[in-house]
């Protein structure tokens, strides 16, 4: 995942939302990592459940990076709050849990949804995939410049 991020992350310019979803567990924070490392942008990324929304900057030229963890956002009115829409033409947003919330943004976003396996039940043993299972990556556009993320992501691969 971290991997995916990284190469992503390197194709990323202000303007582009990034909607990451899946269950638990499935990799969406590494991902962000990755797409940090892509951008060369300062700071720790972390899950921000608690903090909503960070702000990375680059180390040289080039956009911030906007984390956002939309997961403890209720309404349309709290996600109004953070104010995504005022620094979304100049940096890059990353959205954990962002279906139904922030669409609202820009009708051009790509959306990756991570599959990962639950585990498979064999007689009294239960075997744990969640942390180092591969994962499947589905990539949806939906929109001129998110098609064009998606071929780069694809070409790069």
């Amino acid at each position: 995942m971290r991997q995916l991020g990284e190469v992503l992350g390197t194709k990323l310019i202000g303007g582009d939302l990034v909607m990451l979803d899946g269950p638990l567990g499935a990799g969406k924070t590494t991902l962000t990592q990755g797409i940090a490392k892509g951008m060369d942008v300062t700071g720790r990324v972390a899950s921000p459940t608690f903090v909503i929304a960070q702000v990375h900057h680059p180390r040289t030229s080039g956009p911030d990076l906007v984390h956002v963890d939309a997961y403890r956002l209720a309404s349309l009115d709290e996600l109004d709050a953070l104010d995504l829409d005022a620094s979304l033409e100049e940096s890059a947003t990353v959205v954990e849990w962002g279906e139904g919330k922030v669409e609202v943004l820009t009708e051009d976003r790509l959306i990756l949804t991570i599959i990962r396996p639950e585990g498979s039940d064999e007689g009294d043993e239960v075997e744990d995939l969640s942390v180092d299972a591969p994962r499947t990556v589905v990539v949806k556009t939906t929109g001129p410049r998110s098609e064009q993320l998606a071929e780069q992501l694809r070409d790069s691969l």
